[in-house]
């Protein structure tokens, strides 16, 4: 106990050493929830609050912002005349790309006139990963890998496949998203910049051939074969509270289709609206059926541009002047919505084709609730006409993969072993009567063969192969994104986490939080392979248990770690993510104990040290995550069976590692680690009490022994009468 209390004190010193020591680095890593100006996303001299210089080497002068999406140019003195050297992005002028924190990466970018990539400056991140466990300097390493390349080219996180023609980059290991979402970020953004200077060549699509049959359609119908489409933003979408009112509700559609503009404006105005259009161009409708936020925008003036709406295709942005907006007085189609606010928007370029897919964008601001700050936020819905509106039907389209499909691409055998051992695992598990029948106390190879293996490929492959440790912050980032806004493409990216998720899921619901926890959490089975391992070499006279009555009471503080966590997230998740730090597990897999200050590595090689003398000290007290897992274990599908006997047995008690099996034989499923040594014991019939009687019982009385049931106990002997003799 003396030895226990000891390593404890020695842990939480470590633990207040580790937070001690995270505190100042906020400020050393300067970027990480960096105070930006609040002029810097509206001002028009960008280069006021922000260096430009340091991602446009040489240029001393700089205009104001210009463009759609904006840039600015940057240019040197040379004997007094101005040389134009450049270009300088705001990334969230552009592109509002979240990284894994559900936050965008603001970043400079500088890109010269021939389209290469000359500076990146990271002016702010909330990836608490970049702060407490893989340095900033990582990310300025990793973005220092885009420098002198060209805009133009097909860039990627992972190996070069010059046959693909595709340039890879080195990724930063256990902050895959971080670098998937930043690689999204220069290359979105450079492109964008880089096709309105002339750089990049526009794409030229060809134009629609519209099917006309003459349809008088009403509104039902328009919305059924996709001709209109809604596009929702609801408050928590933009950092205000939830309601059940949206901040904005808008519904557009395409006005040159002869059967689209005729249902929408009537014949007459559709035929008036086209006779004002050039060849060339298009146009669209808006209108607002929900909410009070206005898509024209309250600050527009003559001369300026509409800053809340735009389309896109493929690349290529386009936005609106005051001269491309036409009044819109009413919808002629049949059941058409109420609106209060309405608008048609004409789009003036050649690149532009109704024959191809374009998004309608909503722009806004989100608002921080743990700041206050704002932050762009841009907000789309697909618009494609039906085949049945284009003459040949829709031409093909080669969409580029998103990119965490590529992902999934690119490491597809990891992943198909990786979905194999989950498979296997729960299969192997689904078996399990099978194998604790074939094993005795004294011969539990059955079972442990796959269990042991189990937690050697957890550790090696899982754990500091793939890095696919899960952890608590992935729950509180799920939590947050529940609350405020959902994105599949956030979690797709790391498929390893994903697939272990979806397994975590379903069999908690099951079996309860043993499988996962048990068998395949890397760190847990690194450390039951130390606790047994130090066993086997002679150091089992050293190992002990706490008594029942300390147990009891320490298997809470975990769940008081999880709700503490928890609530402080709701404040700050940056704060909670700080304090995740409590987990050893990003210290161990992700960036490796050598590789970290030392208050980190201490904690982690305490908390391994002590697993020598207590079998899963940090599973059983204080790991987070167990106890988010643990309190859904308490509704599992299945459980371990029991006996009648087993409400006063203390046999399988007396060697339970979890310390599961309560003084009355109860097992709590929320502790239990479904190691299943007291499943060996239930059908052993050396061991069991109840079953060692009455194989006892039956020898003496020279009875057979059959088979044990499913309930534990023998199959009765069932007396067969004699058959009467033939009459």
């Amino acid at each position: 106990m003396k030895l226990f209390t000891a390593l404890r004190g020695a842990a939480c010193a470590a633990v207040l050493a580790l937070v001690a020591v995270a505190t100042p680095s906020v400020h050393a890593q300067s970027a990480y929830a960096a105070k930006l100006p609040p002029e810097l996303n509206t001002a028009p001299a960008l280069c006021d609050y922000v260096p430009c210089g340091e991602v446009l080497p040489g240029a001393t002068h700089f205009s104001e912002r210009k463009g759609q999406p904006r840039y600015v140019e940057g240019y040197a003195d040379e004997n007094g005349t101005r040389t134009l050297l450049g270009y300088v992005m705001l990334s969230t002028d552009i592109t509002d790309t979240p990284a894994y924190s559900g936050k965008p990466v603001v970043t400079l970018i500088g890109m010269n006139t021939e389209g290469r990539f000359v500076g990146v400056k990271i002016l702010k991140h909330s990836e608490p990963i970049l702060l407490l466990g893989i340095p900033e300097s990582s990310l300025i390493k990793f973005n220092e890998q885009y420098l002198g390349k060209f805009v133009g080219d097909n860039i990627e996180i992972g190996r070069s496949r010059p046959e693909e023609d595709i340039i890879g980059l080195d990724a930063i290991s256990g902050a895959t998203v971080t670098v998937i979402a930043q690689n999204q970020v220069m290359m979105t953004s450079g492109a964008a910049v880089a096709r309105q200077v002339g750089i990049l060549e526009p794409t030229i699509r060809p134009q629609a051939r519209f099917a006309d049959a003459g349809r008088q359609l009403d509104w039902a119908t328009l919305v059924d074969e996709g001709a209109v489409q809604r596009l929702t933003v609801r408050p928590e979408q933009v950092g205000l509270e939830r309601s059940a009112t949206p901040f904005i509700e808008l519904w557009f559609g395409y006005l040159n289709h002869p059967e689209i503009g005729r249902a929408i404006l009537g014949e007459a105005g559709w035929r008036s609206l086209m006779s004002r259009l050039a060849e060339g161009e298009h146009a669209l409708f808006v209108i607002r059926t929900g909410g009070r936020e206005s898509f024209k925008g309250s600050g527009f003036v003559r001369g300026g541009i509409y800053d809340r709406v735009q389309i896109r295709q493929g690349q290529d942005a386009f936005t609106f002047r005051d001269l491309d907006y036409l009044n819109l007085y009413g919808v002629s189609a049949a059941g058409a919505p109420a609106f209060s606010e309405s608008g048609i928007f004409i789009v003036r370029s050649a690149a532009f084709s109704g024959a191809f897919p374009w998004k309608f964008i909503f722009l806004g601001n989100r608002v921080d609730r743990e700041t206050g700050a704002r932050t762009f936020v841009n907000f789309d819905t697909e618009y494609w006409l039906a085949d049945r509106y284009l003459e040949g039907g829709r031409p093909e389209v080669n969409k580029p993969d998103a990119p965490w499909v590529r992902v999934w691409k690119t490491r597809a055998v990891e992943i198909a072993l990786f979905a194999a051992l989950l498979v296997a695992v729960a299969a192997i598990y689904a078996n399990r009567d099978t194998l604790t029948r074939r094993s005795t106390r004294k011969n539990k190879w059955p079972v442990n063969v796959f269990k042991y293996g189990a937690w050697i490929i957890s550790i090696g492959f899982v754990g500091f192969g793939l890095l696919a440790q899960p952890s608590i912050t992935q729950v509180l980032t799920w939590f947050h994104s529940l609350l405020f806004q959902w994105q599949w493409e956030l979690f797709l990216t790391d498929p390893f986490i994903f697939l272990f998720w979806i397994f975590i899921i379903v069999t908690v619901f099951i079996w309860g939080r043993g499988l996962f926890c048990g068998w395949l959490c890397p760190f847990g089975s690194l450390s039951e392979m130390i606790y047994k391992v130090s066993r086997a070499i002679g150091l089992q006279r050293f190992q002990f248990a706490l008594p029942m009555k300390w147990h009891n009471r320490l298997k809470w503080v975990k769940y008081g770690v999880f709700f503490g966590l928890l609530a402080v997230s709701m404040f700050s998740i940056g704060l909670a993510e700080k304090l995740a730090e409590i987990e050893p597990f990003k210290t161990t897999f992700l960036v490796g104990l050598f590789n970290r200050s030392w208050p980190y590595t201490l904690f982690a090689a305490g908390l391994l040290g002590l697993s020598i003398f207590i079998e899963r000290p940090f599973c059983k007290y204080l790991c987070p995550l167990g106890a988010a897992l643990a309190m859904p274990s308490t509704f599992r599908w299945f459980g371990l069976r029991r006996k009648q006997e087993c409400d006063s047995c203390k046999a399988c008690a007396k060697g339970c590692g979890s310390l599961a099996i309560d003084d009355k034989g109860r097992i709590d499923h929320r502790e239990c680690m479904l190691c299943m040594d007291c499943m060996v014991l239930y059908t052993d019939n050396h061991v069991c009490p109840p079953l060692a009687d009455e194989r006892k019982r039956r020898a003496k009385a020279g009875q057979p022994l059959t088979p044990i049931g499913a309930d534990g106990y023998y199959i009765p002997i069932t007396p067969v009468p004699a058959r009467a003799p033939n009459a």
